[in-house]
């Protein structure tokens, strides 16, 4: 056995080897979508049977926010690509009464109807209301899946 080697220091997790290692996520913990933890029908919480998969584990949410255009891919399961859009400028906004589409800068996040420390924090998700140049209007796609921000312009606010 090695001199410097100390069992009962490395038991105890008191020995240092230097640097942590950098490959490590920047989110503490990865979510589990596994759906093991169901009730019997007399109300009991049934025994997890097996162990989580890797194919159960999630990611942690894209919180969309206002600012220059930033954007990370990340690959799916089947060798696919998914956009995340992490901060957005401008959004395709679509005039229903006209059917004309045009690029636009948004302004400010008015309302977000998923959560209330998303509209505080200027998240964007699906359904958030946001003040464009052209107006307010309501998001239709998912920015954090899709990769960008289409929105449709409400009838009563448009300039």
């Amino acid at each position: 056995m090695r001199k410097d080697f100390d069992l009962r220091q490395f038991l105890a997790g008191t020995v240092n080897y230097g640097k942590p290692p950098t490959h490590r996520r920047q989110c503490p913990m990865p979510q589990s979508h596994g759906s093991q933890y169901k009730k019997k029908p007399t109300g009991g919480t049934k025994r997890a049977w097996r162990g989580k998969r890797a194919y159960e584990a999630g990611s942690e949410p894209t919180a969309t926010v206002l600012g220059p255009s930033k954007k990370r891919w990340v690959g799916t399961r089947g060798g696919g690509l998914k956009v995340r859009l992490a901060a957005a400028d401008s959004a395709v906004v679509t005039d229903k009464a006209s059917g004309k589409s045009s690029k636009s800068k948004l302004l400010r996040v008015i309302r977000n109807p998923a959560n209330v420390d998303y509209q505080r924090r200027g998240v964007i998700t699906k359904g958030a209301i946001v003040e464009t140049e052209l107006g307010q209007a309501r998001v239709t796609s998912r920015p954090g899946q899709d990769g960008v921000i289409n929105a449709i312009l409400l009838e009563k606010t448009q300039k």
